[in-house]
């Protein structure tokens, strides 16, 4: 199998070993400095790397290429278009230049924009990123040439994703790379992001999910009694993978590989029917992409096997939700990892300047951060208990936080706490070294030996938005230490001094605690940390003076930019919870309604029926049945009228207005609706209640 799996790995990609083969030397050297250096790309360049694309393409049966881009859907978008081209003779030849390599004009007009576009204004373009590689995409339609994007306005706007990220990526990289020319280190030209995104997800059977409107409409159950058992047995959590379940990893994993996706660990999570997949890291850009497919084959291979992947962070209320931990750090390209702390961190001053940086800007920037991890279904998880808490702290450990404490009370730090060994009190164990730091799992962002573990983003979420946002505030503060050190008469002493002062003002924002108690609220209130409880309440944080000096000090989103996004965010949470209401109505209406009614009538013809046939007969259960059924389907009428009330009122509001509307009244009308919908199904036959329950879904894989 090993043998077989190296065959396979990136044999779908068009990676630098096929490169390698297919291109001119000098094409390839060329293309490779566009790629390391961001140097201008020749055109004729572009012709031979578009000929050589195409026929390997072509070799593999691929008849279509698209320009795959990331809109700000959050989800993937394509525009396929043949390779054919007509000759004079009627027949046709297979063509792709250069510049349909390079740039592609899908319609701009229905993508999100934010009131960047008019709906009459069309045009938009797709730029080749060359820096993450071209892969085939085999489906129903047949073989595609893929080929990885950015997209942008007629007017030069940033309309999705992508482009952000990659603007946020060369600051960091710029403001880097001059800091670590102070340490002396010439020789370091770039500085990369690495990013490792843990994907969770739920796996519900196929048949089961096609029964609930809800599933198929929101992504998650909008009704739902708890069942008998939940995750309380802590029995799922790295449990053995049931058959179907291990069948449909083995092809997600097979399927990722061949693109290259360095998929590496899989296992069950902590809730019934919930798993986990984690890759290898990558570049920041190439690591977003291989996301998206991610997402895209866990939901195509499912289908394969009569499942349905779930994405939704919180399909089922009761049980835990689905995350996606944003493992960063940064990396030079000279392979030296910034955030690595060495066996002796209190002596590694450039570690230390690097990591006051990070905590000057999450403490800075902590608003930006959440509603960077924000999306509708992330508000069920948040600060729920089961998610990091809607408050960002740092999580350092014992070590690193007896380092910043020696510094801020001493003004120098001389020891580093260290592992030792662990005894497990079994001589035929081996001999374990242990780690100087414990870990946590109630940190939204916790330091974990090399990297930061940004814990609060949502499952279904592109990471592009939380890595732009984590790499311009990490740029800015970067670039003020190096505006700072670099005017400095004596560069030691001006480091320490800086790392001192900085860890002195921020040390608010490190918390080793436990994230999700309510002392840690009281606390975090006390130090001043911002605790925004709904996306909603965060949204605002984008459009801020702060956040536009931010993100426009180095051109990474505009001011407009900025307010387009907001808008957009307003607006996509008032359309999902507009359809989650009217998705209860539909139910309520056409399925829970009537399955109790029926439920009720059949109770008052057997109240009937057993005292025609014997009058003395005791019915007071059939009675007690009917009249608490019968008080349960009055208070889902009446809530049931209150919430198209609501959705009604809320069609003419707009912007922030509608979404706060939606959010505080639109929001508790669904869950007043829901209430007792749930109390009936605990009472109706199993036969008669129109929908799988808890119990079918979560266990019956």
């Amino acid at each position: 199998m090993a043998e077989k799996l190296t065959e396979i790995f990136g044999v779908d990609v068009f990676n630098e070993a096929t490169m390698t083969e297919r291109l001119p030397k000098k094409v390839y050297a060329a293309l490779k400095k566009t790629i390391k250096n961001g140097e201008e790309l020749d055109p004729a360049v572009a012709d031979v790397v578009a000929n050589a694309m195409k026929d390997w393409a072509i070799e593999r049966g691929a008849t279509h290429y698209t320009h795959w881009f990331q809109p700000m859907t959050g989800i993937t978008a394509e525009k396929h278009d043949s390779f054919i081209s007509p000759t004079s003779d009627g027949k046709i030849i297979l063509e792709f230049s250069g510049k349909e390599l390079i740039k592609g004009e899908p319609d701009a007009s229905s993508f999100p924009s934010g009131g960047l576009r008019a709906t009459f204004e069309a045009r938009g373009y797709t730029a080749w990123d060359c820096t993450s590689p071209a892969f085939l995409r085999e489906d129903a339609s047949g073989v595609t040439l893929c080929i990885p994007t950015a997209f942008c306005s007629y007017t030069g706007e940033a309309l999705d994703k992508k482009t952000p990220l990659l603007r946020s990526m060369e600051a960091v990289s710029d403001q880097a790379v001059r800091l670590l020319k102070l340490f002396g280190h010439d020789e370091v030209k770039s500085v990369s992001c690495s990013v490792g995104p843990e994907q969770e997800y739920f796996i519900v059977d196929k048949a089961k999910y096609l029964k609930r409107p809800d599933l198929i409409f929101s992504g998650r159950t909008l009704f739902g009694a708890q069942p008998p058992k939940g995750q309380e047995m802590e029995d799922h959590y790295f449990g053995s993978l049931k058959e179907r379940i291990a069948a449909f990893m083995k092809e997600v994993n097979e399927e990722c590989w061949k693109l290259g996706i360095l998929a590496k660990t899989q296992h069950n999570e902590v809730a019934p029917a919930q798993h986990e997949l984690a890759p290898i890291y990558s570049t920041a850009n190439i690591a977003t992409d291989h996301n998206q497919l991610v997402m895209e084959t866990m939901k195509k291979v499912a289908n394969r096997h009569g499942l349905v992947c779930l994405l939704h962070e919180k399909p089922f209320a009761g049980v835990n939700g689905s995350g996606k931990h944003d493992n960063w750090s940064i990396v030079t390209d000279t392979g030296k990892n910034l955030l690595d702390p060495g066996k002796t961190p209190h002596e590694n001053i450039q570690f230390l300047l690097f990591l006051s940086a990070i905590i000057k800007a999450v403490d800075d920037n902590a608003d930006l951060l959440r509603l960077s991890a924000s999306n509708v279904g992330n508000d069920h998880r948040l600060g729920a208990n089961e998610a990091p808490p809607a408050i960002i702290s740092i999580f350092l450990g014992e070590q690193l936080e007896d380092v910043v404490k020696q510094l801020v009370e001493t003004g120098d730090a001389k020891t580093s706490k260290q592992g030792g060994k662990l005894n497990t009190g079994v001589h035929t164990l081996p001999e374990l070294k242990k780690d100087a730091t414990d870990r946590n799992r109630t940190s939204p962002f916790a330091f974990t030996g090399n990297k930061f573990e940004f814990r609060m983003v949502g499952s279904s979420m592109s990471i592009a938005g939380p890595n732009t946002t984590l790499n311009a505030i990490v740029a800015d503060v970067l670039g003020k230490f190096a505006d700072e050190l670099a005017e400095a008469a004596d560069f030691d002493i001006a480091v320490h001094d800086l790392i001192k002062k900085t860890l002195t003002e921020h040390q608010r924002i490190i918390f080793n605690g436990n994230g999700y108690s309510d002392e840690w609220v009281a606390e975090a209130e006390r130090r001043g940390l911002p605790n925004l409880k709904s996306f909603v309440e965060a949204i605002p944080a984008m459009t801020t003076e702060k956040a536009i000096k931010v993100f426009g000090k180095y051109k990474i989103l505009s001011e407009v930019e900025l307010h387009s996004r907001a808008e957009i965010e307003f607006e996509a949470y008032s359309k999902t919870i507009n359809i989650e209401a009217k998705t209860m109505i539909e139910m309520a209406n056409k399925l829970f309604l009537p399955a109790a009614i029926k439920y009720a009538t059949g109770l008052a013809g057997s109240i009937n029926s057993i005292k025609a046939a014997v009058p003395d007969a005791d019915v007071s259960v059939q009675e007690s049945l009917l009249k608490e059924t019968s008080t349960l389907l009055a208070s889902a009428k009446a809530a049931l009228g209150k919430l198209q009330e609501v959705v009604t009122e809320a069609a003419d509001k707009e912007g922030q207005e509608q979404a706060v509307y939606f959010k505080n009244v639109v929001f508790p009308a669904m869950s007043t609706l829901r209430t007792p919908i749930d109390e009936l199904e605990l009472i109706v036959d199993k036969e008669l209640w129109p929908v799988p329950t808890y119990g079918d879904l979560l266990f019956e894989v």
